[in-house]
């Protein structure tokens, strides 16, 4: 795991980045524990209070639940679930994207020309 300091992303927004791509793509499997807090927390040099509020952010979204005494375990995935999940966090961004867009003064076609723009420069 690399947890940039200077990325501008929240370390503990990372750490759960990091963890939800690993477990959506099948990395870390059902039934599996995440590191420990503490443990995590000393191998990146951080707060025990950032890596818990990122486990504590992927608990929220479905992927792990507490087990009391041994940590965090990854639970079964769901496809339509996770789908979802995604779909709703792609709504609201594009949400935030319309209201700065307007704020902005952009046309609807701008907004288009920029969304598709930018899923060019993602292939290349």
């Amino acid at each position: 795991m690399i947890i940039t300091q200077t990325s501008g992303i929240p370390i503990y927004q990372q750490i759960a980045d990091s963890f939800r791509a690993d477990i959506l793509s099948g990395k870390m499997k059902e039934g599996e524990y995440l590191p420990s807090i503490r443990g995590l927390a000393k191998d990146l040099r951080i707060s025990v209070i950032t890596t818990m509020k990122a486990y504590e952010q992927l608990e929220a979204e479905g992927l792990v639940t507490a087990v009391q005494g041994k940590g965090y375990i990854i639970n079964a995935r769901d496809a339509d679930m996770i789908r979802e999940q995604h779909m709703r966090k792609v709504e609201e961004g594009l949400l935030q994207a319309i209201a700065s867009a307007r704020i902005a003064g952009m046309t609807e076609q701008e907004l288009t020309d920029t969304l598709k723009m930018l899923l060019k420069l993602r292939e290349e």
